[in-house]
Formats: C-alpha cells, sequence, structure tokens
C-alpha cells in the first residue's frame, strides 16, 4: 500500500486535547470511598486528522450507591455491526470483557455494536451517511479502553506517549483522517448527568445509549460524531470486574 500522503485537516474546535480532566474525583479515589457521593462521568473528545489535535473534556455525572432495582429486564439483542475478526488487529486488543450484572450480562461485543447502531442513528437524523463498522479499527479503540482500564486514567494520550493516530499506525496506515471520542462510566450503579437527571444502565442498550447521549451532549464529542467525512468506524468497550467501564469510539477517513 502507498504510504499516505499528508492528511489535510478537517474543521475542528477549540480547546486542548493535552488539558487534564478536573471533572471530580478519580475512579479509584471514588473506591477508595466505597462510591459514596457523587463522582463525574468522564468523556473526553478528540477530533484528530494527522497530527492535527483539538479536543476539550466534557461529561454526564456519575452516582453513589448501587439500591434496590426493577424486578424484571429485558435485554435485546444487538444488530451486528459487521467483522469482528479482522485479519488487522491491535497486539495489546484482548478481544472482549464481561460484567454479570443486576439484571443482565453485559459484553463487550453487546455494547459496541449497539454503540455503532446508535451513532449511526444519529448521523441518519443529522442526512450524513452511516459509518461503515471497521474491524480494525475497533480493535485499535478496545485497546486503548484495555490501557485505560489498567492504568487508572482517561485520555487519548497514553502513558508511552501514543495518540490515536500513533496506536493505529502500529497496526495499518490506510485512514488519512482519525478521530476519537473516550467515555467512562459504570453499570450498576445510579448515574447522574449534567443536567440533574439520574440513570441506571441495567443493559447493554441502555449503556451505550448513555454512552452516546453523553458524546452528543458535549459540542466536540459531538462534532466528531456528525463529522461528513467519516467513511468508518470502531468502537472498543472494556468491562471491569466491578462494573466500570471504558469506551473508545475512533473515526476513520480512508484514501
Amino acid at each position: 500500500m502507498n504510504r499516505p500522503r499528508r492528511p489535510r485537516r478537517l474543521p475542528s474546535s477549540s480547546g486542548d486535547a493535552d488539558r487534564s480532566p478536573s471533572l471530580g474525583p478519580s475512579p479509584r479515589e471514588a473506591t477508595d470511598r466505597g462510591l459514596l457521593g457523587v463522582v463525574r462521568l468522564l468523556l473526553v473528545a478528540l477530533f484528530v486528522c494527522g497530527l492535527a489535535i483539538t479536543g476539550v473534556v466534557a461529561g454526564p455525572a456519575l452516582v453513589a450507591e448501587l439500591d434496590a432495582y426493577a424486578t424484571s429486564v429485558t435485554a435485546a439483542d444487538p444488530p451486528p455491526a459487521g467483522e469482528r475478526n479482522p485479519d488487522l488487529v491491535h497486539p495489546d486488543d484482548p478481544t472482549s470483557s464481561t460484567y454479570d450484572g443486576t439484571h443482565a450480562a453485559f459484553t463487550s461485543s453487546d455494547v459496541e455494536e449497539f454503540v455503532h447502531q446508535k451513532v449511526n442513528e444519529r448521523r441518519a437524523e443529522h442526512d450524513l451517511p452511516a459509518l461503515e463498522w471497521d474491524g480494525t479499527v475497533a480493535s485499535v479503540s478496545r485497546a486503548h479502553s484495555v490501557d485505560m482500564a489498567g492504568e487508572g486514567y482517561l485520555g487519548h494520550v497514553n502513558h508511552a506517549g501514543e495518540g490515536p493516530f500513533d496506536r493505529f499506525h502500529t497496526v495499518s496506515e490506510y485512514c488519512r483522517g482519525y478521530g476519537e471520542n473516550v467515555a467512562m462510566t459504570w453499570v450498576d450503579r445510579r448515574v447522574q448527568t449534567e443536567h440533574g437527571d439520574v440513570e441506571r444502565y441495567l443493559t447493554p442498550d441502555e449503556l451505550a445509549d448513555g454512552l452516546v447521549e453523553g458524546w452528543m451532549n458535549s459540542t466536540d464529542h459531538r462534532k466528531a460524531i456528525l463529522e461528513e467525512s467519516w467513511d468508518r468506524g470502531g468502537v472498543g468497550v472494556h468491562l471491569t470486574d466491578d462494573g466500570q467501564v471504558y469506551a473508545t469510539h475512533n473515526f476513520c477517513m480512508t484514501y
């Protein structure tokens, strides 16, 4: 494959992608406090084209204690997104993770496919073409979510100094434009949005809804989702043993 041409810069918004989130205590601090009080649900948006980076921190918020839930919950099956076993994968992609929820079993693949569906629904509402599911891009996304969970951070640059475009280039070079949205939340906990609404993610469908709505309610996350130049994308979700969720959505513009 030919080496990529220097990417053109996509429309971007103000903000600093290197700025550290300051949205309340870290996930580990929240755990140490027994999940008492309010911990913000963190989201980070990054709009990338080649090495040109912009982004901001925004976020709905996450709440306190586990309490009584409804006695009956029906978990829907996600629509198949596309190829889940591509030839090209990130070496740090574990492929899957699970969490045994109070009323439904969560698998990373189910949440990923629901997020992909809901992002394309939002794009259709704005007369934009659907993103094609890209299993390789999803693998890169998933590897980043796993790294964030393991290292206890939320952001676009990992501890090795790699950004989204760098991580993709460890696998291939067919994207000339690249973008990223990142989020952290929990399942089986009450989640309070910045608007004061309280949500409980009891199924993969509800969790995906919360992730996409959180991104759509933030200017820069929304801009990344509704960028017309993207033609494919991949979602990578990691579920921890205690119900913490890290999600990465990478966007790709091919040559």
